[in-house]
Formats: C-alpha cells, sequence, structure tokens
C-alpha cells in the first residue's frame, strides 16, 4: 500500500503537467517503464524514442504560439495603426510545415503580398474604381471638361467641347437633361411606363434633329461640322433601337459620308462596313436603305480612283431609288449627279452632260410645282372670307437638307455649264431658272431675283422663247414682296 500512493500521486502530477513521470528530457524513468505504467510508441522504440516525443511536442508548441502579425513590443508599436485587413476570415483551416496559415477560398494566384491586393486598398479608391469613367463624347478618351449648362455631357478637351457645340450641342443641351437623367425608383407601374414612354419619343426626337443637322451640314461641304451631330444620331438610335438594328444604317452612312469628305478613307469604310453588315443580315431590309448604303459605296470608290467599282455601287443606286421612288424623283437625281462626276473625272464629256441634263430637268420640274402649290396658297388666303369654305391645299414644303442638296447640285452643273468650252445657252438658262425658282422658295429674293434676269437675258438670245413667261411671271411675284429691295 505505501508503494502505491507514491505512483498514483506522480501520475496525477504527470496530467497536470501535460507529460508522463521520468525524466526531466520526457524520456521514460525504465527502458521498460515500471509495472502499471502504459508504455506510449516512443517507449517501445527504445530510449531514443522519448528525444523524439519531446522534440514534436516543443514544435507544435512553437506552432501554436506564432501568430500572423508579430506582437507589439512597446507602446509606441502597440499605438501605430494596423495594417488593413483581407476580406477573407483570419481562421487557420490548413497549415502547412512551416507553421503558415493559407485563407479559405483563395487559390494559389491570390497568395501575393498585400500591398498588390485589390481588397487591401482604402475605402475611397476601391469606390473611385467603381464609379463610371466619364468619357469624351466625341472621341470617348478620359474627359476633363464638362458642360456648363445641361452638366451632363463631358469632353476630353476644349477643342472638342466648342466643335460639338458648334454642330448639335447648342441645340440639343437642354434636351438632354430629362433624355440623360434617371427615373426615381419608388414610382408606380403606371408612371414608369408613362416616363418609358416619353423617353423614347424625346431620344426618337433628338435622332430627327440630329441627322437632319449632319446632312445639311453634308450638303453645304461642311464634314467636320457633320460629324459630331452625326455621332449623336448613332449613338442614339443605339440607345432606342438596339445595336443591330437596321435604323442605325442612315446613322452609319452619315458617318461614312463625313469621314469621305475629310479624307479619312479607312474609317469610312469601317462605318460602311458595319452598315453593309447589318442590311445583310436584315433580309426584310428596305431598298430605300439599299440605295443610299450603294450611293455611299460608289462615293468612298470614287473617293479612292475606283471608278469602275463606283459606277457600278452608283448604278445600284438610281435602280433601286427608281424602283421605289420613281425614275423623276430628286431620290434618283442624286445617283445620277454623282455618276455624272464620275465620268466627267473620266473626260467622258457627252455621258455626263446627258446625265447632268437629266439632273437639271428632275429639279427644275419638283420646284416648279412647289412654286405653283405656293402661288395657289397665297391666293386662297387673299381671297379667303368667313362665309367661303376653306379649301384644302396640299403644302409640301422642302426640309432644310433637300434645300441644301438642291444648292448644292445646281450650282455645281452651273459652274460646269458655264466653265464648258463648248457652250449650251438653253441648258445653263434652264439652270438659272431652277436657282431662281429654288431662292425664291427659300426667300433669298436677291438671288432669286439676280438668278431669273441671267436667264432672262439667255432665253432672249435663243429662236426658241418657250420659258420667258414662266421666268417674267416668277420675277413679278420676286418685285410682288413688300420687304424686297433690289
Amino acid at each position: 500500500m505505501a508503494s502505491s500512493a507514491p505512483l498514483s500521486a506522480a501520475r496525477r502530477y504527470s496530467r497536470r503537467a501535460g507529460r508522463r513521470p521520468g525524466r526531466a528530457d520526457g524520456s521514460a524513468a525504465t527502458p521498460g517503464g515500471g509495472p502499471g505504467v502504459r508504455r506510449s510508441a516512443s517507449s517501445r522504440a527504445g530510449p531514443g524514442g522519448g528525444r523524439a516525443r519531446a522534440q514534436g511536442k516543443a514544435e507544435r508548441a512553437r506552432c501554436r504560439k506564432q501568430t500572423p502579425y508579430p506582437a507589439p513590443t512597446s507602446r509606441s508599436a502597440e499605438a501605430a495603426p494596423r495594417r488593413p485587413l483581407l476580406k477573407f476570415s483570419r481562421k487557420r483551416t490548413a497549415r502547412a510545415s512551416s507553421g503558415t496559415c493559407v485563407p479559405p477560398d483563395v487559390t494559389s494566384a491570390t497568395r501575393r503580398p498585400r500591398a498588390a491586393c485589390a481588397s487591401a486598398q482604402p475605402r475611397s479608391v476601391a469606390l473611385a474604381t467603381l464609379e463610371r469613367p466619364r468619357r469624351c463624347e466625341l472621341c470617348g478618351a478620359a474627359a476633363r471638361l464638362r458642360c456648363g449648362r445641361c452638366r451632363l455631357t463631358h469632353y476630353c478637351d476644349a477643342d472638342h467641347q466648342k466643335a460639338d457645340w458648334v454642330s448639335i450641342h447648342e441645340k440639343i443641351c437642354q434636351l438632354l437633361v430629362p433624355v440623360r437623367t434617371s427615373l426615381p425608383f419608388l414610382i408606380p407601374e403606371e408612371e414608369r411606363k408613362h416616363g418609358v414612354e416619353q423617353l423614347v419619343k424625346r431620344q426618337k426626337y433628338i435622332i430627327d434633329l440630329t441627322y437632319s443637322t449632319a446632312q445639311k451640314f453634308l450638303w453645304d461641304g461642311k464634314h467636320e461640322k457633320a460629324m459630331p451631330a452625326a455621332l449623336h444620331a448613332l449613338r442614339f438610335s443605339t440607345e432606342v433601337y438596339g445595336s443591330s438594328s437596321v435604323q442605325l444604317v442612315p446613322a452609319y452612312l452619315l458617318l461614312a459620308e463625313a469621314c469621305i469628305g475629310v479624307g479619312h478613307h479607312l474609317q469610312a469604310s469601317k462605318y460602311l462596313s458595319q452598315a453593309q453588315w447589318i442590311v445583310l443580315r436584315t433580309p426584310d431590309c428596305s431598298t430605300a436603305v439599299q440605295h443610299r448604303l450603294h450611293r455611299s459605296l460608289g462615293l468612298l470608290c470614287a473617293a479612292e480612283g475606283n471608278f469602275e467599282q463606283a459606277l457600278y455601287h452608283l448604278a445600284n443606286d438610281i435602280y433601286l431609288a427608281s424602283s421605289t421612288f420613281g425614275l423623276k424623283s430628286i431620290e434618283t437625281s442624286g445617283g445620277c449627279f454623282h455618276m455624272a462626276n464620275v465620268f466627267f473625272r473620266q473626260n467622258k464629256m457627252d455621258i455626263a452632260d446627258s446625265l447632268y441634263a437629266e439632273v437639271t430637268d428632275i429639279w427644275h420640274a419638283f420646284l416648279t410645282k412647289s412654286v405653283q402649290t405656293q402661288e395657289q396658297i397665297h391666293k386662297s388666303r387673299a381671297e379667303k372670307s368667313p362665309f367661303t369654305e376653306d379649301k384644302e391645299i396640299s403644302e409640301d414644303n422642302m426640309t432644310e437638307a433637300q434645300q441644301a442638296e438642291a444648292i448644292q447640285v445646281l450650282n455645281a452643273v452651273l459652274d460646269i455649264r458655264e466653265q464648258a468650252p463648248k457652250q449650251q445657252p438653253g441648258e445653263t438658262a434652264r439652270v438659272l431658272h431652277a436657282l431662281a425658282m429654288l431662292y425664291y422658295l427659300v426667300m433669298d429674293l436677291s438671288k432669286a431675283y439676280e438668278m431669273g434676269t441671267k436667264a432672262f437675258d439667255l432665253l432672249k438670245q435663243l429662236p426658241q422663247q418657250e420659258s420667258l413667261e414662266a421666268i417674267g411671271r416668277l420675277l413679278k411675284l420676286i418685285n410682288s414682296k413688300p420687304f424686297y429691295t433690289k
């Protein structure tokens, strides 16, 4: 009994200390162990097993004492700001042989220095990266300036801001405010649908305005001013109809013609390729769009000097336009005019003269009808009384783009007629008469009177004076205007 009490006390002490009774180095007291003592695997292995077990315990203790950050050694170290923590948990789910920890759900590619980790950036930097970058309205570069009126459009420099303002932004500055302002989130469904409908209507109005403005600039020969307006037309058309809709083709064609005018043929070919791809993947594409595409392709080929390919596309343009609008329509006259220019550059003057004459006849007939319609409107307003019924007279006013096209085409034909080595007074007088009617319709009465008098003087020299009466009537109309001064 006396020998069992010290043995039980030694066992209790060894359990509290985390080791078995033995020597100070942790090895067993005897190689075989005393009676009643359970031997471990290391003790059964021999005298060296206790030393290996002690080394393993020391290694495990050292690993448990390791921390991700070194403990502060002084008050100054405790007061220093802590490094930002990563988003993953610091629970040690795996431990390597060296004692380092691998965070969960993080691959080896993410184990890099904390300074390179995106989540370790300050909050302000992280939020700044999530914000939408401001881009220039024209070139798409990083913006540094903003419009002071609408505060919605951004530009990379003052030159692009001025170019956009001169082209189209002056007209649509205040129109962009309701278009680019988002709708409130907590509103009824009916109000939301009504707001979406109004937004689409405003966007379509901006599309029509930008398209007509860009087209007018093109006919005036101001190709650089046409590019910002055409870019806005393409941007809003994409927002309304989608990126692959056939409604984008007119905007692409405007951009292509503007690039051709400034000599950027490579960029023009890219726009035309995009338009051609949309037309080819749209089986029910209208012939009105197709004839405009062939005209732009013909203009690009003519600018590059490929006259045969230009004539091929312009022939398709005339065929499609005549089948849609008629052979004597002003839409068809555009293809005839560009084809005549190609033959003129090839020194095929007979074909060019016949095409120029056809263009002049089409515009002369259209303008004569417009002047007659305006005369009927003036007579009906002068004879109107409260007891007579109003007679409806269709008033087809020319658009600004059509006016610019007519002025550009007829003046070009007039220059060719006046500079030709073989003069044709009859054809020249017909062009002058058409220009006089055109300027009368646009209320440029001084130019109308000048062109009319030139045509009247030329026709007096001819044996056939069929158009003298019509020109004389036009001159009387011009003189009858109360605000006209010679």
